[in-house]
């Protein structure tokens, strides 16, 4: 018998200044139990984190974690911790959250910002 579908979204993109920060795939969807990754590209940010945040549709922004290519380890918001969530990267302007053991209760739009020193402000979606 096949699992629950859990669909969840990434925000795509923004420009602010020169800074475009994208995200893919737009939408997964996946069975209960699976592991899902989610990108995201700061553009040219390569000098600050990548903050993952979860909102479920009607409800207010829930920020998930941190992660910085020269921090040694995750920072998690309130109600989440590894190995549930966790992020790594692929370079100082390429992230991904990872999100193992899918629950229904994943489903949501997760989004990823930075802050951009340019501009002095935070860049998402």
């Amino acid at each position: 018998m096949l699992g629950t579908l859990c669909t969840l979204i990434t925000a795509l993109t923004c420009v602010s200044g020169v800074t475009v920060v994208t995200q893919k795939p737009p939408i997964v969807t996946v069975r209960k139990g699976e592991t899902v990754t989610m990108d995201c590209n700061l553009g040219t940010v390569t000098n600050d984190a990548a903050r993952w945040y979860k909102q479920i549709p009607g409800g207010v922004p829930q920020f998930v974690l941190i992660f910085k290519h020269s921090y040694s380890s995750v920072e998690y918001g309130s109600g989440f911790s590894s190995p549930k969530f966790t992020s790594n990267h692929q370079s100082t302007s390429d992230y991904r959250l990872i999100i193992n053991t899918v629950e229904e209760g994943d489903s949501a739009v997760y989004y990823c910002k930075t802050w951009d020193s340019s501009v002095k402000e935070y860049v998402s979606q």
